[in-house]
């Protein structure tokens, strides 16, 4: 029985679940392969780049979605959605990609629409939802960490999370509240061994007219990604990168730099606590290798163990 790469759910022998499909559009019944086998989508990228005001090393295609024809189109310009394919370099990127992101929503932290679809070559694609676009293509304000602070693509590790939560407290209309956010952020990316959330990983979006936190996006366990991982992080905290521990992350970083009482910190923790279980069967279920889920696994229950 298939499984559907949009919502996990069983959905017999379909490619996808009518659930998953309706997250995309109600009027959609089916949806076609992306019309790119993953080499022509890679190659569509790199063609399509100078044009795109999408940015990163990762290859990615602007696109949108036509019910009518039930498929995501590449566009140059007025894309809804960003689609990533498989990376020659980094085995199950869009799977590994898909399920971090799934995995932070359960914990509170706010994520776009996202998922996987299938390419012609039957390759799991990822997708995701574009924040920065209202659903008739207009722009919404949204810089990232690096823009704010006067980094580049070039220095864009050339920062410290204290910097990050300097950028909150200077930007944001609530930032009592995007500090919390903030935090859960990254203790999340110590714990699922994403360790390249660099200042362009951070942003921040004008909504309903107050400044915030955007939505979470390029969320990847980089520790198994990667075939010799040195840091935990890519901005220090504490002047460290590695063998972070809980006083660096949550005494330190949390309480201290980041002003979160004691109260709402036991709040957190116990989140994080109570989702455990769910990230160690949204792994089970998910689209990785067999030994990429165990490897998965592994990094949870170090970082857990050094933390809580």
């Amino acid at each position: 029985m298939n499984r559907c790469p949009i919502t996990y759910n069983l959905c017999g022998n379909r490619k996808y679940s009518a659930e998953g499909l309706h997250l995309l559009s109600p009027r959609l019944q089916q949806l076609n392969d992306f019309p790119y086998t993953k080499e022509e989508q890679v190659r569509e990228a790199i063609a399509r780049a100078a044009k795109l005001s999408i940015q990163g090393v990762q290859p990615k295609l602007s696109v949108r979605l036509s019910p009518t024809k039930m498929l995501f189109e590449a566009v140059d310009s007025n894309g809804t959605y960003i689609i990533k394919p498989q990376n020659e370099y980094y085995p199950q990127l869009p799977e590994n990609e898909d399920l971090t992101m799934r995995l932070a929503a359960t914990v509170g932290i706010e994520v776009p629409l996202h998922g996987m679809i299938y390419s012609k070559d039957n390759s799991l694609s990822y997708f995701i939802k574009r924040f920065d676009r209202t659903s008739r293509g207009k722009k919404i304000a949204v810089e990232d960490f690096a823009q704010l602070t006067g980094n580049t693509r070039e220095t864009k590790y050339r920062s410290s999370m204290e910097n990050v939560a300097q950028c909150v407290n200077q930007f944001c209309t609530f930032p009592i509240i995007e500090r919390v956010k903030l935090f859960r952020l990254t203790l999340f990316s110590f714990l699922c061994g994403n360790e390249d959330m660099h200042l362009k990983n951070f942003s921040l979006i004008r909504r309903e007219g107050k400044i915030e936190l955007s939505p979470a996006y390029d969320l990847v366990n980089s520790t198994i990604a990667l075939s010799s991982p040195v840091e935990e992080l890519a901005l220090p905290i504490e002047g460290r990168k590695n063998r972070l521990t809980r006083k660096n992350i949550v005494d330190y970083f949390g309480k201290d730099k980041l002003g979160i009482r004691n109260s709402i910190m036991e709040e957190i923790i116990q989140d994080f606590l109570d989702t455990r279980s769910i990230w160690l069967n949204l792994i089970d279920i998910s689209f990785l290798s067999e030994s990429m889920k165990e490897k998965y696994k592994d990094v949870i229950d170090s970082r857990f163990a050094r933390i809580f």
